[in-house]
């Protein structure tokens, strides 16, 4: 299944969404109603959001998949999300993964307002890679994940993917350990506010000597994780603080409300 964190587009997309018009009943799909599968594929795409706010995913997903027939990138995406978490319909990481590669085959113009749909496409193909899909053809390689990592950090600029791009670099998964560049690209993610970048960029400016800025990084990405997440960062903090001598945990506390409030 495509975790959460894999999903930083979606705030972003489901805004957009909700500029579409939603006004008006959400009609059954069929032959009587104002949409039809020969309707425009904005058309049905439309159609499909409504009816999914409204609990109808069996009508959004068959308006999706005519919508995504006729081509439209929001409506592949949304049906990939869907079997991704099995959301109105059987779960099915595998269908998910081929229609995030349609996606990512497509590709996109610079500027396009499909971008988002495309980057989230890469990071949850990324993640498949990564990981594998059980009972699928689609196998862990590492080395095309850290490469779509690459390809969203460096061109679109994403920090979770300059995060996980980083992560892979440090533990030299799919590629040579590169500790120096890891560091670049954590540096980059926890200027966005990542707080795991600001954690684990915390952790090494700790060891490197730099005691009171590194626990200031941990510290502040405390109150920016997510709660499944909250954990390890709060276990490299606490052991970083129970080393450090009073004066450097006094000016890490105020160095981290500085970086909370994002003027360091």
């Amino acid at each position: 299944m495509v975790t959460s964190e894999f999903k930083l587009f979606k705030f972003m997309l489901v805004s957009m969404w909700m500029a579409i018009s939603l006004s008006g009943p959400v009609q059954a799909f069929d032959i009587k109603s104002d949409v039809s599968k020969e309707s425009g594929p904005f058309d049905l795409f439309k159609f499909g959001f409504k009816a999914y706010k409204n609990g109808q995913k069996e009508e959004a997903v068959e308006a999706y998949k005519y919508a995504a027939e006729k081509g439209h990138t929001g409506s592949r995406w949304a049906l990939a999300n869907m079997y991704a978490d099995g959301d109105g319909v059987t779960q099915d990481d595998f269908e998910a993964f081929k229609i995030y590669s349609e996606i990512a085959q497509q590709g996109v113009e610079p500027g396009s307002e499909d971008t988002g749909f495309f980057v989230n496409a890469l990071l949850s193909l990324a993640n498949y890679y990564k990981h594998g899909i059980a009972g699928s053809p689609v196998k862990i390689d590492l080395t095309q994940a850290r490469q779509l990592y690459f390809q969203v950090a460096s061109t679109f600029g994403v920090p979770e993917a300059q995060f996980q791009l980083a992560q892979m670099m440090l533990a030299g998964e799919g590629g040579n350990a590169s500790p120096q560049q890891a560091k670049k690209w954590l540096n980059q993610a926890r200027k966005s506010g990542h707080p795991g970048a600001m954690a684990i960029f915390g952790n090494i400016l700790f060891d490197e000597g730099q005691t009171a800025r590194g626990l200031a990084l941990m510290t502040a990405a405390l109150d920016r994780c997510k709660p499944k997440d909250c954990s390890w960062m709060e276990a490299l903090q606490e052991q970083a603080f129970s080393v450090a001598n009073e004066a450097d945990r006094r000016t890490a506390v105020s160095l981290s409300h500085a970086i909370a409030s994002g003027s360091d």
